[in-house]
């Protein structure tokens, strides 16, 4: 007898029902990917019209590529969020093992582009190929890998069906489940039970999210809270210097404040907030910086029709004294902002998307304002909240009155932001707790 997948906790089926029904349901899940493929494509070349890096290297996303290696060590980040987060995991394992091929995957050209800024030729950089079998095959067959990260929350059945099969470890780093995320499992958790069973490891970020992995079916021996990788992000000493270099040419007195990963829905928001900041400063500057490229153009507009003085970082490269709404229209600098600003709003938090990153601005004392929506990143925001290192309004009518309220503070900036900053070191360590897996899983 097998305690089965796909049965309530506590009963069993014969092990010949149970050797049916898997793959009976993997069958149907990759007829269902296959039906999908065309309508994913669709979605995909229309995003391409917007931003014309999605039409590029569309063979990688079937596995075809000229990557041909021995082996490697592959690590799996979605997007620039979860790249970001695995920098610090990365720089780790490239030192450890200094030897080896690295191959980073994304699927949005913003990773892409993000892996390609901080590391060039140092690592294979491609797009994870859709969820077919024959994809990824080839796509495996190319790169060899003797081990796969794959970050945060990205569980895709015949990948990791596929890679058991092949004795590939793969670990599920800065492991993270929302409850949204949970339920969407559900049309296919007992193939998602059965995938998660040839995992090595899942690092979880928090509490929460180890017991939303058990409710999923995770092997609970396999299964542990190492802590969230994002706390180690490394901060460049040279920002600090380049921060002040660029507030001089803004004029080193006024005030600045930063509306970070804003999405569609939040910039009028943050647009009417920085109406009021100005009605109290007139001299204030405001730095946006959209989440995604294809907004980039829509929300300089809509910055010039509020008649707000607006420059952008790709055609004037800086602000000037008179600039009171700077767009950084670029990617992978924001960190060089957060460093330059008096108070941020980090977005994504204002519309029920989930939030965004709030231990970079934290990372430098920055305080951070953020909206009700932070389902993403709950525990972080929890913790830091307790800590007094957060301000979280109700809605974008309440946004102006924040950030007015710090800019106008000096001992309330520093209060939060050196509380945000304290609370940022206490939690590091996850890199080398990872690391410690990784080795294990490597065989020493």
């Amino acid at each position: 007898m097998l305690q089965s997948a796909s049965a309530p906790r506590g009963y069993t089926l014969p092990l010949s029902r149970e050797s049916f029904f898997v793959p009976f349901r993997r069958f149907l899940y990759t007829l269902a990917m296959y039906l999908l493929t065309p309508a994913i494509l669709y979605r995909l070349a229309a995003r391409g019209l917007r931003y014309r890096e999605y039409f590029e290297r569309w063979r990688e996303r079937f596995g075809y590529s000229t990557a041909e290696l021995e082996e490697s060590i592959w690590i799996h980040a979605v997007s620039m969020g979860e790249v970001n987060a695995a920098l610090p995991l990365i720089d780790a394992l490239m030192t450890r093992y200094a030897g080896m091929k690295f191959v980073v995957t994304t699927v949005t050209p913003t990773g892409s582009e993000r892996v390609r800024r901080v590391y060039g030729e140092r690592v294979v950089n491609l797009y994870l190929p859709y969820d077919l079998p024959a994809s990824i095959a080839r796509f495996l067959d190319r790169i060899r890998p003797r081990l796969a990260l794959i970050m945060e929350t990205e569980i895709w059945p015949n990948l990791f069906f596929e890679c058991e099969a092949r004795g590939i470890p793969l670990i599920i780093a800065n492991a993270r489940l929302s409850e949204k995320s949970l339920r969407g499992y559900s049309p296919i958790l007992p193939l998602v039970q059965r995938a998660l069973a040839g995992v090595s490891y899942i690092a979880a970020q928090s509490t929460t999210d180890a017991e939303r992995f058990t409710a999923l079916g995770a092997p609970a021996q396999r299964l542990g809270v190492i802590g969230n990788l994002k706390y180690d992000m490394s901060v460049p000493k040279n920002l600090i210097e380049e921060a002040a270099t660029m507030r001089d040419a803004w004029g080193a007195r006024r005030p600045v404040w930063i509306a970070a990963s804003t999405h569609d829905g939040e910039e009028l928001a943050v647009l009417k907030a920085h109406a009021e900041v100005l009605r109290r400063f007139p001299d204030a500057l405001m730095l946006l910086v959209p989440r995604h490229p294809e907004r980039f153009k829509p929300v300089a507009q809509s910055c010039r029709s509020f008649g707000f003085v607006t420059r952008t970082r790709s055609e004037d490269r800086a602000a000037s004294s008179d600039t009171q709404c700077f767009i950084v229209d670029t990617l992978g600098e924001l960190l060089n902002y957060y460093a330059a600003a008096d108070a941020a709003f980090v977005g994504g938090s204002l519309v029920p998307i989930g939030g965004h990153n709030v231990l970079e601005p934290a990372a430098f004392a920055v305080p951070v304002v953020v909206g009700p929506y932070m389902f993403n990143f709950a525990e972080i925001n929890a913790s830091l909240t307790e800590a007094g290192a957060v301000l979280q309004v109700l809605g974008g009518d309440d946004l102006g009155v924040a950030i007015t309220h710090l800019l106008a503070d000096a001992v309330l900036r520093k209060r939060i932001g050196q509380a945000a900053q304290a609370a940022f070191e206490r939690e590091r360590g996850s890199v080398l707790r990872t690391l410690a897996i990784v080795e294990k899983a490597l065989g020493g």
